[in-house]
């Protein structure tokens, strides 16, 4: 997975409008897990394969009624990819590849649903808290806090490090949330970027001094989710008689 946002798509897909992300591209995520899973025969996509970084998300729908859906997986490229080969490789990634879940199994498709985001909208933040919860995802990139000497002084949060040495990539953290992520778990900003800041591998102190160091790209998504009943139906409809 690549984690460095391209700053060529910043206003590429600006105007796109509301109908970036439809439910034939879930469907033919859906399609390629069940194709890998089952050694059926996959439908041809019906959408233009247009380019965009993409995040792929499986969750677990729960049984009972009123309990939100648990994460199974979910993995993504911040490189534009075409979206028929994109989604098929990512969907495969994120059933098979996340290292907090074990592989995706036949017996699980029934209770699986597949969320797709298409990612639009990148821009640079002057600062660490220049984002909007509920609007923007946010990609954040700083310097292993253990490289560099702390400061004394105590700046604004709106300003930038007043020390920062050069580091190369090896000595810099990086981790992203997409836009729905942040409200789910009830975050404020500064909140969302501390979580973002350990999920980056970052254990020690986190002071303000420490978040002044984050470099943040702020972006948004258009989303897309179906269940295992609609991918039914989808196949049903294009053909497949034997599905169940």
């Amino acid at each position: 997975m690549s984690l460095l946002p391209s700053k060529s798509m910043e206003g590429d897909q600006a105007d796109k409008g509301d109908n970036v992300c439809t439910r034939e591209h879930c469907f033919h995520a859906f399609d390629a897990l069940y194709c890998a899973l089952t050694s059926s025969d996959p439908i041809s996509p019906n959408f233009v394969d247009e380019r965009y970084p993409l995040f792929v998300t499986w969750n677990t729908r729960s049984s009972r009624a009123g309990r939100s859906p648990k994460l199974r997986g979910c993995i993504g490229n911040f490189d534009a990819m075409p979206l028929r080969e994109g989604l098929a490789e990512y969907a495969l990634i994120s059933a098979f590849k996340d290292s907090r879940f074990r592989k995706i199994e036949r017996r699980e498709l029934p209770s699986l649903e597949c969320g797709i985001s298409l990612l639009t909208d990148f821009e640079d933040a002057s600062s660490y808290l220049d984002w909007t919860v509920g609007t923007h995802g946010i990609y954040i990139s700083f310097p292993n806090p253990s490289l560099y000497p702390p400061s004394s002084s105590a700046p604004s949060p709106l300003s930038s490090s007043a020390y920062l040495p050069r580091f190369n990539s090896r000595d810099t953290l990086t981790a992203t949330y997409l836009p729905d992520v942040i409200p789910d778990q009830g975050w404020d900003k500064a909140e969302a970027v501390e979580s973002a800041m350990r999920k980056a591998g970052w254990n020690g102190a986190i002071t303000e001094e420490t978040f002044r160091t984050v470099k943040l790209r702020r972006y948004q998504s258009r989303k897309c989710v179906v269940g295992w009943e609609e991918f039914v139906r989808w196949r049903r409809e294009n053909g497949d008689d034997d599905i169940s």
